[in-house]
């Protein structure tokens, strides 16, 4: 059966702080602990009005912390926002205080707009995306997947941990051919943000799966598909909770970066009807209509693993979603 996992954002609603929006993380977590899931995976986000989470290893920490037996991972880490070594070393550090249950999932966006990115990155050049293969293979080699001939220069020189004893297990992330491709090259796990909603989902499945070789990490594929749902007890409370994420995904299309309204105030907004009528792969409604679809985008993917993502105003709505799915999955 395909594992189930979470992803989530620590996206602000109206009048919530930052502080209130990672408690809503944490909160998440520990229910996705309890109630079974495999992975529970934050992500890199800078300067955004809507999004409490710019330091996922920070938060990954916390989240291993205060649960049980989940992973806790990246989703991602924007790998061109920072130096190999010392995403090695946060992660190494991660792993050793908890070991077994840390995925370094990693991206090559910049997680941010362009003038952000140049303050991350202290320079207006995007570097770090041409050369994303070989900071790639410098951080694997750092935590102890070392695929180049001879070794890698960086693997000689430094080291991530003085004595690790367990490495964390790598995803390489993406929305496109170019990750997907490298992916199945490398013979990693892949990560396909189909949440994104800007389709290529089945395509980038076809070709990661067509592209994989084996590797000492992955004998087999290991693809991890992420999707936008949200369910409920009735369809009615479903639309009625998933609306302000409906109208957040309307107003990201005209530059707009909105929190989430109550669902109230987003039932009454004029641009309601248009975000309901808004083209999208987003999954709401009752278990009997919203699990039949997601094993479908599971079977027509082969997906090995579904992570779900759900957006709403209220906790509790997100809490209710995860247990609906992992009790009729």
């Amino acid at each position: 059966m395909t594992t189930l996992s979470v992803l989530d954002l620590s996206i602000l609603h109206e009048g919530q702080t930052s502080a209130e929006a990672l408690a809503d993380t944490t909160a998440l977590a520990q229910a996705a602990d309890r109630l079974g899931y495999h992975r529970f995976w934050v992500a890199e986000h800078h300067n955004m009005p809507t999004v409490a989470c710019t330091a996922p290893t920070v938060l990954m920490a916390h989240v291993a912390a205060v649960t049980e037996r989940i992973h806790a991972g990246s989703g991602g880490v924007m790998l061109p926002n920072h130096a190999p070594l010392v995403v090695a070393e946060q992660f190494a550090m991660l792993e050793a205080l908890h070991p077994g249950r840390i995925d370094v999932g990693i991206g090559r966006a910049p997680g941010t707009d362009p003038r952000t990115a140049a303050a991350v990155r202290r320079t207006a050049d995007p570097f770090g995306v041409d050369t994303f293969p070989q900071d790639l293979l410098d951080l694997m080699a750092l935590l102890g997947d070392d695929r180049r001939e001879g070794g890698s220069p960086m693997a000689r020189q430094f080291r991530a941990t003085p004595d690790a004893s367990t490495r964390p297990e790598v995803f390489l992330l993406g929305s496109s051919d170019y990750s997907a491709r490298l992916a199945g090259q490398l013979g990693l796990a892949f990560g396909f943000a189909h949440h994104f909603d800007m389709g290529g989902t089945l395509h980038a499945a076809r070709l990661y799966h067509d592209s994989f070789h084996p590797s000492e990490v992955l004998s087999q594929p290991h693809l991890v598909v992420t999707a936008n749902a949200l369910l409920a007890d009735t369809a009615e409370e479903a639309d009625h909770h998933a609306l302000p994420g409906m109208l957040t995904a309307l107003f990201r299309r005209t530059g707009r970066f909105t929190r989430l309204l109550h669902p109230d105030d987003a039932a009454a907004h004029p641009d309601a009807d248009a975000a309901r009528r808004l083209p999208t792969n987003r999954i709401v409604g009752a278990p009997v209509t919203a699990v039949p679809m997601l094993r479908e985008l599971v079977a027509a993917t082969g997906a090995d693993e579904l992570m779900v993502t759900a957006v709403a105003f209220h906790r509790e709505a997100r809490i209710r979603s995860l247990e609906l799915l992992a009790a009729n999955w």
